[in-house]
């Protein structure tokens, strides 16, 4: 009971605390936006510690975050292992097939009506297909290794950015595009220095939302049938051994490498958009 104590006071001291610092003069700093979500985030652990504790909840109902912390420590190989399956050879070669498969498929719709009319809905149609009737095809064509894994995120990430780039790619006015026929640009310099630019925050805006259905594929396309290595391979069968702070320790792997793939595609953002009002401070 003493530990369930600790945590609701921790959280209330914490909240009160949270809430002052977002609402003082130093709460538009950079250190202060910063400071916020990691201490809300530690609150929640140490409450998420106190209840499991105090009210004597089962491992196998939900796991302490002190056990979860030690499975990782002591399954690291194991983490490893799985992480370079599914994020570096599953989640990583497809996004970045389906990505450079979609500006190009963009740029070839932005120079055809009939690819326009006739791509873009069956576009949508497939984008709409849910990914537990997608993976078991797939990976029934490519095998049980990573390949098939990759094949699914390729589908998952196509359309989002796809859809982005053609709507970006026709960002720019008309008052631009008669600028750049008056200086006789041909349509690859118009595209390359004009139109490719303005699109950037259209591009960036499907790759960021392909960043999370990319691990989400591969995760998912696991479960239908894997070699015995993988994040969706060790949920699948942690869940089934009741190893559920195994189970944990992977969906925390999952988060940061979600999290951190994320980040290095908002960074590329702010690099190549740099013009752009959104990235004014």
């Amino acid at each position: 009971m003493i530990w369930l104590v600790f945590a609701l006071v921790f959280w209330l001291g914490a909240w009160a605390f949270n809430a002052w610092l977002a609402n003082s003069r130093w709460g538009g700093h950079r250190s202060a936006r910063i400071a916020v979500p990691v201490i809300f985030g530690i609150t929640l652990l140490v409450l998420w510690e106190g209840l499991v504790r105090g009210l004597g909840v089962s491992p196998v109902i939900l796991t302490a975050p002190s056990t979860v912390a030690q499975t990782f420590s002591a399954s690291t190989g194991i983490l490893w292992e799985d992480f370079r399956q599914t994020v570096l050879k599953g989640a990583l070669t497809g996004f970045a097939i389906g990505s450079a498969a979609a500006l190009v498929t963009a740029v070839l719709i932005d120079r055809s009506a009939f690819l326009t009319l006739g791509l873009l809905p069956v576009g949508n149609f497939v984008a709409a297909l849910p990914i537990v009737g997608i993976a078991p095809i797939l990976v029934s064509w490519f095998g049980f290794d990573w390949q098939s894994k990759s094949a699914v995120v390729v589908v998952m990430v196509f359309f989002p950015i796809l859809v982005n780039t053609v709507q970006g790619l026709r960002e720019t006015d008309a008052m631009q595009r008669d600028l750049m026929r008056t200086y006789a640009a041909g349509y690859m310099q118009t595209l390359f220095k004009l139109r490719l630019p303005a699109a950037m925050p259209f591009v960036f805006n499907g790759l960021k939302i392909a960043t999370t259905l990319a691990l989400i594929g591969a995760i998912v396309a696991e479960y239908f049938g894997s070699p015995t290595r993988g994040m969706g391979f060790r949920i699948s069968t942690g869940v089934g051994s009741l190893s559920i702070d195994l189970v944990w320790a992977e969906i925390f792997v999952a988060a940061i490498a979600g999290t951190s793939f994320y980040g290095i595609v908002v960074w590329i953002e702010r690099m190549v958009t740099f013009w752009h009002p959104s990235q004014r401070r």
